[in-house]
């Protein structure tokens, strides 16, 4: 598949296949085509060339309206669009509509139950009356994982959900990204420490084009790494957490040991 704006190539030619049970990782640095490739992915962007099929469906032969409630969508740009009042219960239901207002919307009780499960099973069961406003960044992007769950969607995509986030938030968050059920996800970021012990695959990018993919004990490796960001990099994995810094540069000449 090829992705343009203007002329200009976003991401592509990619050939890329995520099967059910699969958890992806989608890493690159900025401008790699993360954002747009996750777009095609959600039913949201069509490729100028190749084919993209989702769930099954293939873009351009399938009414998108029909598919696009059977994917959950989340990122912190979407975060910022819901109304700061909105409580986050209510947040949470409008996932099941896929729409950023609750406003003129009839909720059943089974829909309401969801929302309250979903954010219970994020750690933020008790935040259910709290303006969206009010919460902190790192529970906002909680509240915004339990929305995108809401319809126990058939495949879980995250762009960067855990942008911003200081440290112990980013880890609640980790924390509840490892306890999420979803036949398939993938979850784009530049940062290795972001990514949950149950990622079984994953695909690097940079500019617009694969580096690698596949499992990702073969792909979250030094010499894949380097070669996306560009940069001499030591990866590390500790308790099934990755983690990545700059390359030591070894002794210069004369250099004493």
């Amino acid at each position: 598949m090829l992705a343009t704006r203007q002329g200009a190539t976003l991401v592509g030619p990619v050939d890329l296949r995520v099967r059910d049970g699969e958890r992806w990782a989608l890493l690159g640095p900025n401008g790699s085509g993360k954002t747009s490739l996750l777009l095609m992915a959600g039913a949201r962007r069509q490729p100028v060339r190749g084919r993209v099929k989702v769930l099954g469906r293939r873009m351009g032969e399938s009414d998108v309206r029909t598919l696009r409630p059977r994917i959950g969508h989340t990122s912190h740009r979407l975060a910022d669009d819901i109304r700061p009042g909105m409580p986050a219960l209510e947040a949470v239901l409008t996932g099941t509509r896929g729409a950023l207002e609750s406003w003129l919307t009839e909720f059943t009780d089974g829909e309401r139950a969801s929302a309250r499960r979903r954010l219970d099973e994020v750690g933020c069961g008790g935040l259910a009356e709290r303006a969206m406003g009010t919460l902190s960044q790192g529970e906002r992007a909680r509240v915004m994982l339990a929305r995108a769950l809401v319809g126990d969607p058939d495949l879980l995509l995250l762009d960067e959900p855990a942008a911003g986030l200081d440290l112990p938030a980013r880890e609640l968050l980790v924390a509840a990204l490892e306890r999420v059920q979803a036949p398939a996800m993938m979850l784009a970021t530049h940062h290795l420490e972001e990514l949950p012990r149950t990622v079984t695959h994953a695909a690097l990018l940079r500019a617009g084009r694969l580096v690698a993919s596949g499992p990702a004990d073969l792909v979250l490796d030094a010499g894949p790494l380097s070669d996306c960001f560009g940069l001499p990099l030591e990866v590390h994995r500790r308790d099934g957490r990755w983690s990545a810094t700059a390359a030591r540069p070894g002794p210069g000449p004369g250099s004493r040991p």
